[in-house]
């Protein structure tokens, strides 16, 4: 987007504050908010969307940066709420625009954000702030408020301009036993609601579940159940980050006399941060390298892995396919996949489960035992939150469609008119202007994947041909023509991929591709792009027809005055 895009959008008044979501809203992840005050830009998170099945190759997916790319220098800062993938992912890419914007968060978040710019060859300036802490970037008078969520460190952030204040919770929950100790300040929401609260930016993801979240402490015991049942290897699956669910692990693991191993880089790299951060108590004694572990007995040995969302290169998915290099998973072993469903990663984590039961482990999930708890409010909670904030308009964020809706809904219950509820999606500009949020325009707002070293340059039409190509198959054609003597001089030849049928089965084409180029050419057509194309047409309206398929079709047409003559002999083999 370039300044000439913005100037679609009507010039922000004098003294209102600018909110324009970049990531995150209609999605679970990519999170990324930009809030604009006289001139100035500061930016709450930075996250990734992880890919689903639908789109082949690709690693992850950016927020789209071009609404801000020509006003780095405008950039206050980044604050980052907490250190999930979702918030933080996405820094070192924009940071390759601007090296040094600042990064503000706290100690673990930033130290995971760190050792991620490491690989990427960028030292950053950071501010590690805490709970209750105010700092002031530019236009905006920052106040961090600690919160409960699957991490530890979280963070809420509240953005204090003339136009108001904007709370932004970032991914929470309302935990009363928290491992840690660390609940959400609910005391600092609600001295933050008696002095104004003017729009409030509310985690949605579990807005549709009645109730309360359950605390994190039930699942120590239902761990320790599992582990006490065990004979043969545990393997226990959770996000790389899920510093909680590690300790855990290695409390009841302590507790019956195994060893843990952890599986995967990104475990391996944040449970190294947490332990020497002091976020993560390990007891003596209790790791061991993964390329040792298999000296030990099988009673004796946890693995802590990467890989609960079915992430098909990530160590649990090659485990349940046999390829794994040091884990080898077989009868009398327990599986535990100790988080969540992300929507969108169902069929992949099934995928996995059924491999998993396939070899004979015991594959323990949330479906059949109680050994996650989600670390985002349920509509209880946030029902308590609005009647203690009581803002004067909400923008639900973090969530799928469903989630802002269901998220809004509650808002109203609570007394928040709707015309002050914004369900916004992605691109969606809102105004705050005299205490009032406001939808004023919207701008372009794609998905930036990222494949292999490639950003940006992947398309949806190029992902449409990549699915094409897993699903229904390739087929080329060759043919070379006489342009001058009006004839087919070889071929036409086929050749298929992916397809279940034979390849003599495209014999029958011969004939036909033949009588359509040989009319072409007998009319006047010597545009070889053109008799490909007539090629293309013909052999897709037979495959369509006759094994109802749609692959995708490459045909080849040259003219053999022009080409070598090896050329047609090689497209004779």
């Amino acid at each position: 987007m370039t300044a000439t895009d913005r100037a679609s959008l009507p010039k922000l008044r004098r003294g209102a504050l600018r909110i324009v979501p970049l990531g995150g809203l209609g999605d679970i992840g990519r999170n990324m908010a930009v809030l604009e005050f006289a001139g100035r830009l500061l930016v709450i998170d930075c996250g990734v969307l992880f890919p689903e099945d639908s789109q082949p190759g690709v690693d992850v997916i950016l927020p789209d940066f071009s609404y801000i790319a020509d006003r780095l220098d405008d950039v206050e800062g980044i604050v980052l709420t907490h250190g999930h993938e979702d918030h933080i992912g996405a820094v070192p890419y924009l940071l390759r625009l601007k090296p040094d914007i600042p990064l503000i968060g706290s100690q673990l978040t930033l130290a995971f954000v760190e050792r991620k710019l490491e690989e990427h060859k960028i030292t950053p300036l950071c501010l590690a702030v805490k709970e209750g802490q105010k700092e002031r970037l530019g236009a905006f008078d920052l106040e961090f408020v600690a919160v409960n969520h699957s991490i530890p460190d979280a963070l809420a952030v509240a953005v204090t301009t003339p136009a108001g204040t904007v709370l932004h919770t970032g991914d929470f929950k309302m935990d009363q036993l928290p491992l840690d100790g660390r609940i959400t300040d609910l005391r600092a929401f609600a001295r933050l609601g008696e002095q104004g609260v003017d729009l409030f930016m509310v985690d949605s993801t579990n807005a549709e579940i009645p109730g309360f979240v359950a605390p994190e402490a039930e699942i120590g015991p239902v761990l320790d159940s599992v582990f006490a049942q065990a004979t043969g290897h545990i393997i226990v699956a959770s996000f790389a980050s899920h510093v909680h669910r590690v300790q855990q692990v290695l409390d009841a693991a302590d507790h019956h006399g195994r060893r843990v191993a952890f599986v995967g880089r990104s475990m391996i790299r944040n449970m190294a941060i947490a332990e020497d951060l002091g976020y993560l108590r390990v007891p003596e004694g209790i790791l061991i390298d993964v390329k040792k572990a298999s000296g030990l007995p099988d009673h004796e040995l946890v693995y802590m892995s990467t890989g609960s969302q079915g992430e098909p290169m990530a160590a649990l998915a090659r485990m349940a396919n046999g390829s794994h290099s040091q884990v080898e998973i077989g009868p009398g072993d327990t599986v535990i996949l100790a988080s969540s469903l992300i929507p969108g990663n169902e069929n992949s984590v099934f995928r996995v489960i059924n491999g998993l039961t396939r070899l004979g482990a015991r594959v323990v999930h949330s479906g059949n035992a109680k050994v996650h708890v989600s670390g985002h409010c349920a509509a209880g909670e946030l029902l308590y939150c609005y009647n203690i904030v009581k803002p004067g308009n909400v923008m639900p964020v973090h969530g799928e469609v469903r989630h802002l809706v269901a998220n809004g809904a509650l808002a109203v219950k609570t007394g928040v008119p709707p015309e002050r509820v914004i369900l916004a999606e992605d691109g969606v500009v809102v105004d705050l202007v005299d205490g009032v949020a406001r939808v004023v325009g919207e701008i372009p707002c794609e998905y930036i994947y990222v494949d292999g070293k490639s950003v940006g340059e992947i398309t949806e039409a190029e992902l449409t041909e990549r699915r094409i190509l897993g699903e229904e198959g390739f087929v080329s054609c060759f043919a070379a023509v006489d342009v001058k003597a009006r004839r087919v001089t070889a071929g036409p030849h086929f050749q298929a991929r992916g397809m279940a049928e034979e390849p003599s089965v495209f014999d029958q084409l011969t004939e036909d591709v033949t009588a359509v180029l040989t009319a072409q050419l007998t009319q006047g057509v010597t545009d070889v792009m053109a008799l490909q194309q007539t090629i293309r047409r013909t052999i897709g309206q037979w495959v369509a027809k006759r094994l109802r398929r749609r692959p995708m079709i490459v045909p080849v047409v040259v003219d053999s005055a022009d080409a070598p003559a090896a050329v047609t002999r090689s497209a004779r083999r």
